[in-house]
């Protein structure tokens, strides 16, 4: 098998850059798109001259609004963005067939097998930026390399509007002054125990023995060892599988009685079993799970295996004994809550047959 060639696109504040796009007259001011600060959204996304002010994705959008009052917060048209994201993969399949989806606005694409520019992957990336910026007036970054880990991390190297390419020859270098904070799934809290062992960059991290890690983080911990190193073995997945089902509601007054939580809950289960109802046919439940985010912003998750005797997976008591768990852990006024599955495909020979028949 030779070098494998990746390209992992990442559009440059999408949402935001869509609507700008759909009405000029917003170039060049502070715009995002989100919920109203008055209904306790947040924003979902929001281009660079916002950011200039601090705003960022996820922060409350009263907050956003304290850091920049003129601030212009728009709702969602997730319609117009799933048919743009669509444009945008019409344009990666003239290159190539192996394409995996992360988002509306982001896909990991190899283009290993591409004859074009001679194979090059790093033209291939230009010209596929190229033809974005002239046939649908939006940018797009891109991170050459190997893998996926390393094409991710370059991806958002040069935002926005870039290219970084990271070749074979220069990963070993490349990685040793990364910081472990770049890894993908290494938040504030993993990079604080990294820290801890002493490992602030990917060089550093090189040096903490497998058992180590493996005994400090469990199977993360050998994957951990391999980026560090700059190796990631993963394949461009054409086919995706969920892995869970979820429903969640942000509440414009915090919730402070259990009882209320609760009717509150007996809601979010009636949406979740429609939901449910349409892959039912070829996922199975394996785990429910309960999500709580307090007034003060943090959150927590309890969740808990599906017996095979404890009958249908709605059971509505035990969603609330997790409820109640989980809210004993902070034991304070709920903003938010939600509720949802871990699931299993139904036939995963069937999935795997229909994986191979697709390539």
């Amino acid at each position: 098998m030779g070098q494998r060639k990746i390209i992992h696109v990442d559009a440059d504040s999408f949402y935001a850059s869509v609507e700008m796009r759909e009405d000029p007259s917003l170039a060049a001011r502070p715009v995002a798109v989100g919920g109203s600060a008055q209904r306790r959204g947040v924003i979902a996304t929001c281009n660079y001259e916002a950011r200039k002010f601090g705003v960022r994705s996820a922060m409350p959008s009263s907050r956003a609004l304290q850091l920049c009052p003129g601030l212009i917060i728009l709702s969602a048209r997730f319609d117009l963005y799933r048919e743009v994201s669509q444009q945008f993969h019409q344009i990666f399949k003239d290159y190539t067939d192996k394409i995996e989806p992360l988002s509306l606005d982001e896909a990991y694409l190899d283009v290993s097998d591409c004859e074009q520019f001679h194979g090059s992957a790093t033209l291939i990336a230009q010209d596929i930026r190229r033809r974005i910026k002239q046939e649908l007036n939006l940018t797009v970054s891109a991170g050459v390399a190997p893998n996926k880990f390393l094409a991710k991390v370059g991806s958002d190297w040069d935002k926005p509007d870039g290219c970084f390419t990271i070749t074979p020859e220069d990963v070993a270098e490349f990685v040793v002054d990364l910081p472990v904070s770049r890894i993908n799934g290494v938040g504030a809290v993993t990079a604080a125990k990294l820290e801890k062992l002493g490992a602030t960059t990917c060089g550093e991290l090189q040096s903490i023995p497998l058992e180590v890690l493996v005994k400090r983080f469990g199977k993360y911990g050998s994957r951990l060892a391999k980026v560090a190193h700059g190796l990631d073995d993963r394949d461009v997945q054409t086919s995706r599988t969920r892995k869970s089902i979820s429903v969640e509601n942000t509440y414009h007054s915090d919730i402070e009685q259990l009882q209320q939580m609760d009717q509150a809950l007996t809601r979010l289960l009636d949406e979740l079993e429609g939901r449910f109802h349409k892959i039912e046919e070829r996922y199975r439940p394996h785990k429910r799970f309960v999500k709580v985010k307090f007034d003060n912003f943090e959150q927590t998750t309890i969740e808990e295996i599906i017996s095979d005797s404890g009958g249908h997976w709605l059971n509505e008591r035990a969603y609330q004994a997790l409820l109640h768990s989980a809210w004993q852990r902070g034991s304070r006024p709920v903003r938010l809550l939600g509720a949802g599955l871990r699931l299993e495909p139904l036939h995963k020979e069937m999935e795997m047959q229909l994986v191979l028949f697709s390539q």
